[in-house]
Formats: C-alpha cells, sequence, structure tokens
C-alpha cells in the first residue's frame, strides 16, 4: 500500500525499494524499517507508513487550472532534492563519560534523544578490570558464589561444574525472556541500555570489562534490543526487560538501528560493523539485575511532568484574568507564615505573571464582581506547591538510584594492602526496586491534582453562570456546541487518571517459589505514570486552547505582556473559534508545545531571575 501511494503522488525516479526508508509512526516515536521486514513482524493494523527517497527525484506537481473545468496541469520539477531521513544521532553530538556516580536526570533525556554519546574513562576501565579480577579468582579457584557458580532465585543451591559457567550465563539471559506487550519505544530503550551501562561503569559488578566497552559501541551506533513493556515485577530487578536488552547483544531477537530499520539482532549487528559479545562467568547476571526499566520510564514520566507543573502555573494566571480573579491570594506574606517551598515558588511564578507594575493586565484592572475566588484559582501555590515539592523529591530519589550498584552479587575490592583473597562478594538487595517504584507512585498522585484542577477550571470558562461568558466559548452557542465536547474529552482523561493513581507499589506478588517473595512492581508504577503525565499533557492542552479562546471575548482588553506571549505562542497554530470545527489537530498541537516546554520557555524570557521561581 505505502509503495502504491508512493507511485500516486507522482515521484518519478528510477529507484530499487532498497534505495527509500519506510518509516513506521508508532504512538509518538518513529522506527525505520528495512524493505525486507516482514511486513506481519514489524506492522500492525492501522499503523501509519511514510517513504523517505534517498536519493534526487523529479516529482509532479498538480497546479489548480484556471479554467472553469476544474481539470489540473503537471508541472515537473526536475531534479527536486528531497530530504534525506533524519539520523538517529546528530552528528555534532557531545560526549558524556559514564563512571557510574554523576549521571542526572537531564543527561539522561538527552541520551535518550539521541543528544549525546558515551564514553569510558580510563580510571572507570581501571576498576572494572579490578573488580573482574576478583571473580575470575574465585573461577579459577573453584570458590563457591552465588551468580557465577550456581544456579538462580530458588536454584541457588546448585552448584555449576565449571565447564558449563559460560553456558550458564548464556541460560539466564535466554530463560528470562519472557516479556509481553508493545515494544518500547527507541527513546525509552537508549535511556534503558545508557543507565545499565552506567551501573556497571561503577565497578561493582564484577563483568568483564569488554562487556561494558561492546555496551558503549552498541549505544554509540544506537543498536537498540527490542524490548516488551510488560513482564517485570521491579524484583529481582526488571529481569524480563533486562534480559531482553541482552539478548540482542548476543545476536538473538530483534534489534533495530537506523542503519537497518528493525531486523534479526544478528544482520542489524553485523550492518554496524558489530558481532555478537560473547557472554564470559557472572556477564549474563550482571546484564539484568537492577531497576534500570523503572528508572528509564519513569524518567520520561518525570521530565514531562515537570513540564506540566510549569505550563499549568502559566495557564492559571490567563484564567484568573478571565474569571475577574484576584491576586492578593498569592501575596507574599500569606505564603511565608506557611512557608512551604514548593508552595512559596509557585505564589512567587504567579505574582510575576499575573497583573504587577512591571507588567499590568487590562483586563485584571476592570471591576470584579466577587471579594473571594473558587479554590481551583485561590490555592494553586497550595496544590500545585505540594506537586513540585514532590517532583524535586522524586528527582532526588531518581538521581541517587540512576547511579547506584543494583547488581546482584555485588563484588567488593580488598582493602588497601589486602590480597585478592580478601575481597568480598555479598548478595543482598540492592536490585528491589521499591524506591523509584514509591517515588513514582508519589509522583503520579501529584500530577493528577493538575489535572483535577485544571478540568475545573475548564468547566469554569465554558459555564456562562461562572464566566460571564458566552456558553461554552463560542459565538452563538447553541447553532455552535463550541467547547462542550473537549471539555467531555477533559473530564475522561481525568477520570481516567484517578483509576491508575492507585499505587501500585502496595501490591506484592511472591516469585521464584518463593525465594523472592516481596516485590516492588515498580515497571508498572512507572508505565502508568507515563501514561498519567501523557493524559494531563492534554488535559491542559485543552485548557489553554480555551483559556486564549476566552481571552477573545476579553479584547480590546490586553493580559500582561507575558500571557499575551503565550496567547500569541499558541495562535500561531491553533486559530480563534468562530464557528465549529474539528478540534483534535489543535488538541494536538498544543499539547506538543507542553511536551517541549514552549509555554514556560515563552513566558520566562520576560522574567527576571528571582530566587523563589527560577528553579522550575
Amino acid at each position: 500500500e505505502a509503495i502504491t501511494r508512493l507511485e500516486d503522488t507522482g515521484i518519478e525516479c528510477d529507484m530499487e525499494y532498497n534505495q527509500c526508508y519506510f518509516k513506521k509512526f508508532h504512538r509518538d516515536e518513529f522506527y525505520i524499517m528495512k524493505s525486507s521486514d516482514i511486513i506481519k513482524d514489524v506492522l500492525s493494523d492501522g499503523d501509519m507508513v511514510e517513504i523517505v527517497v534517498r536519493k534526487t527525484a523529479s516529482k509532479r506537481k498538480e497546479t489548480r487550472s484556471s479554467s472553469e473545468s476544474n481539470e489540473t496541469e503537471c508541472v515537473i520539477a526536475e531534479d527536486e532534492e528531497l530530504p534525506e531521513p533524519a539520523s538517529f544521532v546528530d552528528n555534532d553530538t557531545s560526549i558524556i563519560d559514564v563512571n557510574g556516580y554523576d549521571l542526572t536526570l537531564d543527561s539522561l533525556i538527552r541520551l535518550g534523544k539521541g543528544e549525546a554519546q558515551l564514553s569510558l574513562s580510563e580510571e572507570t576501565v581501571r576498576k572494572l578490570h579490578e573488580t573482574r579480577s576478583i571473580v575470575e579468582n574465585i573461577v579459577e579457584k573453584g570458590y563457591v558464589r552465588y551468580g557465577i557458580n550456581t544456579g538462580f532465585g530458588l536454584l541457588s543451591k546448585v552448584v555449576v561444574e565449571s565447564e558449563k559457567l559460560v553456558e550458564l550465563q548464556y541460560n539466564i539471559v535466554r530463560s528470562h525472556c519472557a516479556g509481553i506487550g508493545e515494544p518500547l519505544a527507541v527513546d525509552t530503550t537508549r535511556r534503558i541500555l545508557a543507565l545499565r551501562i552506567n551501573v556497571l561503569a561503577k565497578a561493582f559488578s564484577g563483568c568483564n570489562p569488554g562487556l561494558v566497552e561492546y555496551m558503549v559501541e552498541m549505544f554509540n551506533k544506537s543498536c537498540l534490543p527490542l524490548i516488551p513493556a510488560q513482564g517485570t515485577v521491579g524484583a529481582s530487578g526488571d529481569l524480563a526487560p533486562l534480559a531482553h536488552l541482552a539478548q540482542g547483544m548476543i545476536g538473538e531477537g530483534k534489534m533495530w538501528s537506523p542503519k537497518t530499520g528493525l531486523g534479526d539482532a544478528l544482520e542489524v549487528l553485523a550492518a554496524n560493523d558489530m558481532v555478537p559479545y560473547k557472554l564470559t562467568p557472572k556477564d549474563g547476571l550482571s546484564l539484568i539485575n537492577g531497576t534500570q526499566f523503572i528508572c528509564g520510564v519513569g524518567a520520561e514520566a518525570l521530565q514531562r511532568a515537570k513540564q506540566c507543573l510549569r505550563t499549568t502555573i502559566v495557564i492559571n494566571a490567563i484564567v484568573l484574568d478571565i474569571l475577574e480573579g484576584h491576586t492578593s491570594a498569592y501575596d507574599e506574606r500569606v505564603h511565608a507564615i506557611r512557608p512551604h517551598a514548593g508552595q512559596q515558588r509557585v505564589a512567587a511564578a504567579l505574582r510575576a505573571l499575573c497583573n504587577n507594575t512591571k507588567y499590568p493586565s487590562e483586563i485584571y484592572q476592570q471591576e470584579k464582581h466577587d471579594v473571594q475566588d473558587p479554590y481551583t484559582i485561590r490555592c494553586v501555590p497550595q496544590v500545585v506547591g505540594i506537586t513540585l515539592d514532590t517532583l524535586n523529591f522524586v528527582e532526588g530519589i531518581f538521581t541517587t538510584e540512576m547511579n547506584s550498584a543494583t547488581d546482584n552479587p555485588l563484588v567488593f575490592g580488598a582493602g588497601e594492602g589486602q590480597d585478592i583473597e580478601h575481597a568480598d562478594i555479598i548478595s543482598a538487595g540492592n536490585f528491589h526496586g521499591e524506591y523509584p517504584a514509591k517515588a513514582l507512585d508519589f509522583l503520579t498522585i501529584a500530577v493528577h491534582e493538575i489535572g483535577n484542577m485544571s478540568e475545573r477550571r475548564l468547566e469554569r470558562l465554558c459555564n456562562p453562570t461562572c464566566s460571564n461568558l458566552p456558553a461554552f466559548l463560542v459565538d452563538s452557542p447553541g447553532l455552535n456546541s463550541g467547547f462542550m465536547i473537549p471539555h467531555c474529552t477533559s473530564a475522561a482523561l481525568v477520570s481516567e487518571n484517578k483509576t491508575l493513581c492507585f499505587p501500585s507499589s502496595a501490591d506484592t506478588q511472591s516469585t521464584s517459589a518463593g525465594k523472592e517473595d516481596h516485590v516492588s512492581m515498580g515497571g508498572w508504577s512507572a508505565r502508568k505514570a507515563l501514561t498519567v503525565v501523557k493524559n494531563l499533557e492534554n488535559v491542559l492542552a485543552i485548557e489553554l486552547i480555551a483559556a486564549c479562546q476566552a481571552l477573545e471575548f476579553k479584547r480590546p482588553l490586553r493580559t500582561t505582556e507575558p500571557l499575551e506571549a503565550v496567547y500569541r505562542l499558541v495562535r500561531s497554530k491553533v486559530e480563534p473559534y468562530v464557528k465549529d470545527r474539528a478540534f483534535t489537530p489543535d488538541i494536538e498541537v498544543v499539547q506538543e508545545m507542553i511536551e517541549k516546554n514552549l509555554i514556560w520557555d515563552t513566558v520566562a524570557q520576560y522574567l527576571e531571575s528571582d530566587p523563589l521561581w527560577d528553579e522550575f
């Protein structure tokens, strides 16, 4: 069908199908496929496919004839250059040195987007060799240590013969590949791979240094194994998804790269001048123990939640003007006597955005008809403030977790002046995902309240008894339905989010025949947190579009200069609603603005630095 549509466009070029890329669009991501992919393996019903031609081609352009017959004529654009498909990693990427100690959330997000590559310092490699020598000594002397020469979980009592230690490592990777569900997006897989490299670079796993170097090369070439989204219980680590990550490294399963698209891992590695990694004792176990799935998915939820928080502050400032609200509730003295950090920062940001001496609002200065505002305007510093404090708490947990040794067992070198025999191999529980799981459940509950308040403000904007505006923010209500159904969409998303706020970390299921008798369920915490944040982006997009529409009925009066800049940003993509039209395209474009932090960036350039609000 894609080929047929290509031909129907009138592009004239002599090419084999291997001279074009097939781009599959899935959710928020796209994947480059290759012509030899089996359709049933890479496409589902309803997937969108785009063809990007990789050579100069002539294109037939249709122009409308001026004749009344409405016939068309074709104009040939000779040698029109069609765009090259964008490579996943920018040629001007920066290099981030990973050592297991100082990876930040912002750096991780950049790594996921392909905006940076990885490297290992000589000191990191030296530490890897040091702990590896301990494992090699154990293998050579025949000491029995968990995961090196024993079975796993309930089978840890089984000692494995030395000649089968390599087979043991391959077996644990293959047997743990039991994930199901939709594959993770490219960005997410890159984050998980980067996190696993960072954990191993901390040098407490005892893996072969060559394994970490191999993973760095794989990351920098964007050779990304296909990881199903479901299957982890978050202890002992994210076993199933990390096993699928490891599966690609040994040349098995499916893998994606910009050069090849989705294909068999063996072929994708070969196309990128790589060969499958050959596991050695302890390598397989070192690849699959840890919380990197939870953190890789959760990091995106956290980053996007921060952008939602910033956006809701801006929207609230606009709505306050429209609904004739009062800024007195944001007075600095009010929040000084209840000095929660987030509450004070949110109030400071609102004071900077709403009517003030530097940026007066003509709308605000009109006569008001009520002396007290509803809670969804008056109590924003208190409600959004605790959300801010929660997100800062979660980021602290994540920063620690991303830079923690989460393997099992852990390898500790001998003390200074002691020989290798005094080294320790300790079986412990750093793989348990309760920390990031609980943090993400807190995040989910906190950001949901932003949606609760947004939907209530939207209802007030649409309700003429609350706003003194036309019903549903449109002229000729009745003939036009206006924002009636966008409000229903907002209500539906908020209700869905409520059901997702139940903390998955409150649940546990005993696994591995009772050996692993308490688990975190952190994988579900991460996935539903991201779902809640994505829903919230759309809730806020609807409210922001409605707020801009409400401003039309306040003209010729103007709000503050920073807020007018937001209005202009929205209007650059979304026209006023003069009469009914489809809302979905407008919601999607504004949601993208929120995801890219454009709303906050627009107002930030107008505001002087303030220690209270500039930390958002």
